[in-house]
């Protein structure tokens, strides 16, 4: 079962699960437990792509210190097991959405292609594929608000989707700053075959201001309406600078990579959190 955990990505997979039901919350007047079953379909189908894209990568990961215990370049979970696996996930996970939502399945199947059609095989052809790809981080929480009966092209759901793709980027970036060496060994074009360790701890802080300034923009689409939340996310947004401006000082150390990805990981999660309150508690608290 150990494998299994490990190739459908879990942690990822429920990640992806909880911005969709940051969205669903946002659009649902009444929010009911039965809906837990609709964004149950969210985690199956994150789970499958993760299964799809392990196979697709299954030479390079073998190739990374980062992946090579996978378990299929581990040889514990066999090609034909993987197989299996991933279309079983992404069957059940585009059943249960379309049972609930026809348009939630179909932005889930955009999202797949996405990932496994365009953005897996764009990272061989260049080390700016995060950028395009990102667009797969911004999608879950458009699931879960379609699911919970928003409109698709509401300006509040666009400026949380926005606050995500931007937060992926330096999300990712910061893992070549993480794994030294690691896409190279496994011929990835990478921004550190372009950039000096320091030129890249720059460009990766410059995305990281972005990130920060944009959970500010939130409010003026109605993402927060308490004044005390919005305190908050100035807070966090604050705390995101200060993480940047520290790994763009600390650039030579080894672990400053690592606080700063741990750091941006947890910054996310806290401007959902915000978003969430402000849904549950904002007429409480304004």
């Amino acid at each position: 079962m150990g494998s299994y955990y490990r190739l459908l990505r879990v942690r990822i997979a429920g990640m992806v699960s909880l911005s969709a039901a940051m969205g669903y919350l946002l659009a649902a007047r009444e929010p009911v437990a039965v809906d837990a079953v609709a964004l149950a379909g969210v985690f199956f189908l994150s789970g499958g792509a993760s299964v799809l894209n392990q196979i697709q990568e299954r030479r390079y990961d073998a190739l990374m210190r980062r992946t090579r215990s996978r378990p299929i370049p581990a040889g514990t979970v066999s090609l034909t097991q993987a197989s299996c696996a991933a279309a079983l996930l992404i069957a059940a996970g585009e059943a249960v959405l379309a049972f609930f939502s026809l348009p939630a399945a179909v932005l889930g199947l955009v999202t797949l292609f996405w990932y496994n059609g365009v953005y897996t095989p764009l990272k061989r052809l260049t080390p700016f594929a995060v950028l395009p790809g990102a667009l797969v981080g911004a999608v879950p929480p458009v699931i879960g608000w379609v699911l919970g009966g928003g409109a698709l092209f509401d300006r509040q759901i666009g400026a949380i989707a926005f606050f995500f793709f931007l937060w992926q980027i330096p999300h990712f970036w910061l893992l070549l700053l993480v794994h030294p060496g690691d896409y190279e060994r496994a011929g990835f074009p990478s921004l550190a075959s372009l950039f000096s360790r320091r030129q890249l701890v720059r460009v990766v802080s410059i995305w990281m201001l972005a990130a920060a300034v944009s959970c500010l923009v939130l409010p003026i689409y109605g993402a927060i309406r308490s004044p005390i939340l919005y305190g908050a996310l100035v807070a966090a947004a604050g705390w995101l600078v200060w993480n940047a401006a520290a790994l763009c000082r600390r650039s030579a150390l080894s672990v400053a990579p690592l606080a700063s990805f741990r750091a941006i990981n947890l910054y996310a999660a806290w401007v959902a959190g915000m978003v969430v309150l402000d849904k549950l508690l904002g007429p409480f608290i304004s």
